[in-house]
């Protein structure tokens, strides 16, 4: 760069050119270059952080760095003004990004968090909630995947967003079940709004709704909150497949079924504190057999033909 237009930039940079400097610095080849840097940095708050260095500092550190025989990167104003926007993403992304909240859950884990507005979530095993704590006055909205019990304070409109569906009340006790193909809400007090798909319900407490494989259908429960807050799961007319992958997930272990030409539905529950009691509980009324292999692995066994 010659030394009229290193000039003419540092100028310009401290906002300190001449009528007729400004005149020259606009004909130069590269002035719009260096406005559109500019102005994109100014969309960003965290930006007047970051200051230029006035012509006497960088003259002083041209001279330093020039005796050492090296060409130092800061002292090409691209790079500097590259280096505003820079910082200003970086602080901006991390402003946004710590504020929000992530939970979630092991295997046979369960935990009880408590949101800003004092509204709690309880977590059953394999599950993750993630949330907005700094917005959370203005939008009360969790996201959710896995399975969940919530009391909410009443107050603005509450959302649990899944992938299968949204949940919206305004205060109540419901739970969220979103496993794969199956989602399911429980409404234990008050009043749950449930939009999936093109499938929408109001529920009132005792009621509940499923979309299981695809399938949707309404049931009543008698409960007054979820069996598995007590270490208990429980299911109507639910396939197989997915009381052994709630068994995996409440032990930590791995079901190889072997001879399931069918995934029959099974209605009744297991214990979550011994796996030779839950075993029992869910393959006798199908006629099944099993085996603990290890600690980490289980095998069910079907009907031979």
């Amino acid at each position: 760069m010659n030394m009229e237009k290193e000039y003419l930039l540092q100028k310009w940079l401290n906002d300190e050119l001449t009528p007729e400097e400004w005149e020259a610095f606009k004909a130069l080849p590269d002035y719009r270059f260096y406005v559109d840097i500019v102005e994109d940095s100014k969309k960003f708050k965290a930006s007047d952080v970051s200051k230029v260095d006035d012509f006497e500092s960088f003259n002083h550190k041209l001279k330093r760095k020039k005796t050492k025989q090296t060409i130092p990167l800061w002292s090409n104003p691209y790079l500097r003004i590259a280096g505003v926007i820079v910082i200003a993403l970086g602080l901006y992304f991390s402003i946004f990004y710590n504020s929000m909240t992530q939970v979630n859950t092991l295997a046979h884990q369960k935990t009880t968090i408590e949101l800003p507005d004092a509204s709690t979530v309880t977590l059953n095993a394999a599950s993750e909630v993630e949330f907005n704590k700094r917005n959370w006055d203005k939008k009360r909205e969790i996201n959710l995947e896995g399975e969940a019990f919530f009391k909410v304070q009443k107050g603005k409109t509450f959302d649990v967003v899944t992938s299968n569906g949204i949940v919206t009340v305004v205060g109540t006790e419901f739970s969220v079940k979103q496993r794969d193909h199956y989602f399911e809400v429980k409404c234990f007090e008050g009043i749950v709004k449930v939009t999936s798909n093109s499938i929408s319900k109001t529920l009132t407490a005792g009621k509940t709704y499923r979309i299981l494989e695809g399938k949707f259908s309404e049931s009543i429960t008698a409960s007054s909150e979820p069996q598995w807050l007590h270490n208990v799961s429980s299911f109507e007319t639910v396939p197989f497949k997915e009381i052994v992958a709630e068994l995996e997930r409440q032990y930590d272990v791995t079901v190889e079924l072997q001879n399931m030409t069918q995934n029959p539905l099974f209605t009744g529950g297991f214990v979550h504190n011994n796996l030779d009691n839950a075993l029992m509980s869910i393959t006798q009324p199908l006629n099944l057999t099993y085996k603990i292999v290890s600690l980490k692995q289980v095998v069910i066994y079907g009907h031979k033909k």
